[in-house]
């Protein structure tokens, strides 16, 4: 590994409550005739990118927007159940906009940037005001205003919720505010497409290749800019709770073409997921956050009991969380919630035919509220759970375990939002900036909808009013080259004809991945994975089997340049845990924690972003440093209890 530079984010100066204002007034304008002379790309149709493209449209730039479903509603942000957080105090109970900053740093375990942490604290009132205004279902008081539920790592009611699916009513509101702009001809929606080169021309973004999923023609388009809004790299681990088509294949072409990777070792293992049941599955499934406000996680005193859990007496039943962190009890953070999990787990403790589980039981909470009650809040994620397991969490505790759910890593971005590649831009899940080492519940989708609705619409006209455009289209040789280059990689994977498929290399890559770059990492672990994941992907291009032919729908060489990809950044991962010899959120480094068990951080050498840079597929990367300066909050130990 290489020791790399220092990086500036460019922040602005100036008190943190004022700096997005006053930056937002220095920022260069582009006035309504100019705009409509630009175009820009929107790669991915999320609450990021689909808020992005109806907001810079209502501006009056021209918007290309892509995504890999056969309709931008299809997004992955549909599957976020609990809710998003705005400090909008209606509760009473002391929340602000400055609290909602203080727990995201401190949830983030003080691994993100102060300026931009605030800033999203700050427009995430507007949000709800804007989803109101859209129309979205949020759930209400009797007296008809907005309900607020709590969310792990604060000790306020900040949570805006649609029952259960919270995501999929957000998304809607953005695809509807984008599909009026594509029928009004300001938009162009190009679905079952997926990019696969990025096009630099004079060192700036100004192009993609994309792959037409059901042609599987090459296609070239051009514009003036280039917004990533294509979500995280879980599906590395092969298990997660992403869709299984989410994927990192446009982040990582470009960081193949220059933009820097922050932080990949901060992935994010959600404590309630169901369980793994067998080496059948696909993918794991989420059960929303929201429920421990009401469900309390226990496991029995006992180590190796398999009784009945309704044969448990209450005094033979250890509420961990309860016990642990009396404060926060079963709300505290994720990372800190999936932990002890693990600890029960490894003590044998677990629960289950596996052992790798623990319990969620609602009896006390029905008691209390009634049956009616938890039907009214959780009913769709009961069923599902039911659904899923053929057990009725009504009656029977839940069993829940973590897995990958999220990750805080991403590409680099500055204060802009903007890449260290001029014009291209990364919004939400894809790029690195808010979350830190830990991301807090519901937080994914307040940054999403803040970054397209209210912060890429004031950056990128400031972006076009500093730079000059070398006039340019399709008919450049840069987007020759890009297309000649996916062309060789999808021949080049046609042709190896082995014996194994795609998903037979993602399953050994995510065990691996599992094993060494999961919820507890060491020195040994990591150099072992260092060893193993090159040995599996050398194996992987000499003995891969792609059926099927390139000229129409082939979902295998879809996988295959997909785990191509995540083959590749999974040593980063694995490359960016060994480098960071510390615990912060959800990077563990078994080396580095308190006596209690908790991640402990080491201030003095790794307060700062890492920011890998592309150096060659034969060579090591180097490691770039963006340093994180704390100056309205204090650093210190996280303490939920």
């Amino acid at each position: 590994m290489s020791e790399g530079k220092k990086i500036d984010g460019k922040v602005p100066a100036g008190a943190l409550e004022k700096k997005w204002e006053q930056h937002k007034f220095n920022m260069k304008l582009v006035n309504p005739a100019n705009k409509r002379k630009y175009k820009v790309i929107v790669v991915g149709t999320g609450l990021a990118g689909g808020s992005a493209a109806a907001s810079l449209s209502e501006l009056g730039y021209q918007v290309d927007a892509f995504c890999i479903q056969d309709s931008p509603r299809r997004a992955h942000s549909i599957a976020a159940q609990g809710g998003i957080n705005a400090a909008k105090n209606y509760p009473n109970d002391g929340d602000s906009v400055w609290r909602l900053f203080y727990d995201t740093i401190k949830g983030g375990d003080y691994r993100s940037r102060e300026a931009n942490v605030y800033r999203l604290a700050e427009v995430a009132n507007s949000i709800i005001d804007q989803c109101v205004a859209q129309g979205v279902p949020f759930a209400r008081e009797y007296g008809g205003t907005l309900s607020n539920r709590s969310f792990g790592g604060a000790q306020v009611s900040r949570t805006f919720y649609a029952r259960g699916q919270t995501g999929q009513q957000l998304l809607l509101g953005a695809y509807s505010a984008m599909m009026k702009q594509v029928h009004k001809g300001k938009i162009k929606v190009y679905t079952r497409r997926e990019m696969v080169e990025l096009v630099m021309i004079d060192g700036q973004a100004r192009g993609i290749i994309t792959r037409n999923l059901v042609t599987g023609e090459l296609e070239k388009h051009h514009a003036d800019a280039v917004i990533l809004a294509t979500g995280g790299y879980g599906n590395a681990y092969y298990l997660s709770t992403n869709a299984m088509g989410s994927n990192a294949s446009a982040a990582w072409r470009a960081y193949k073409k220059g933009a820097y990777f922050a932080n990949p070792c901060y992935t994010q293992i959600h404590p309630t997921c169901i369980p793994v049941s067998g080496d059948h599955q696909s993918k794991l499934t989420l059960m929303s956050e929201s429920l421990r406000n009401d469900g309390r996680v226990w496991v029995p005193k006992k180590k190796g009991d398999k009784r009945k859990p309704s044969e448990i007496p209450e005094g033979e039943r250890d509420y961990y969380l309860e016990r642990i962190y009396p404060s926060f009890g079963n709300l505290v953070p994720r990372d800190v919630a999936s932990r002890n999990a693990k600890l029960q787990a490894d003590d044998g403790k677990g629960v289950g035919s596996t052992g790798m589980a623990v319990y969620l039981d609602f009896a006390d909470a029905i008691k209390r509220d009634g049956y009616e009650t938890i039907k009214a809040k959780y009913g769709n994620l009961f069923d599902m759970y039911e659904r899923i397991t053929d057990e009725n969490p009504y009656d029977i505790p839940m069993r829940i375990y973590p897995a990958v759910h999220y990750t805080m890593g991403g590409l680099w971005v500055d204060y802009n939002l903007m890449s260290n590649i001029p014009g291209l831009f990364v919004l939400g899940e894809a790029n690195f900036s808010d979350h830190g080492a830990n991301r807090l519940g519901a937080s994914a989708l307040m940054q999403g909808l803040a970054d397209g609705y209210f912060v890429i619409p004031n950056t990128l006209g400031n972006y076009f009013g500093t730079h000059s455009l070398t006039p340019a289209d399709t008919q450049h040789s840069a987007y020759t080259e890009a297309t000649a280059a996916a062309e060789q990689k999808i021949n080049q994977l046609m042709n190896i004809k082995g014996t194994k498929s795609a998903d037979q290399f993602h399953k050994e890559l995510g065990l691996i991945m599992w094993e060494f770059v999961g919820m507890g990492r060491n020195e040994k672990g990591l150099n072992e994975a260092l060893k193993k994941i090159p040995a599996l992907r050398k194996d992987f291009w000499k003995n891969l089997r792609v059926t099927g032919e390139t000229d129409n729908i082939n979902i295998e060489l879809e996988k295959a340049l997909r785990v191509a990809d995540f083959l590749e950044l999974g040593e980063l991962m694995a490359r960016d845990s060994l480098a960071r010899k510390e615990s912060c959120g959800g990077h563990f480094r078994e080396e580095s924690q308190t006596p209690e068990n908790e991640a402990k951080r080491d201030d003095d050498n790794f307060t700062h972003v890492a920011a890998w840079e592309y150096c060659g597929d034969d060579k090591a990367p180097i490691r770039n440093v963006e340093e994180l300066k704390f100056e309205n909050v204090k650093l210190t130990q996280r303490s939920y209890k």
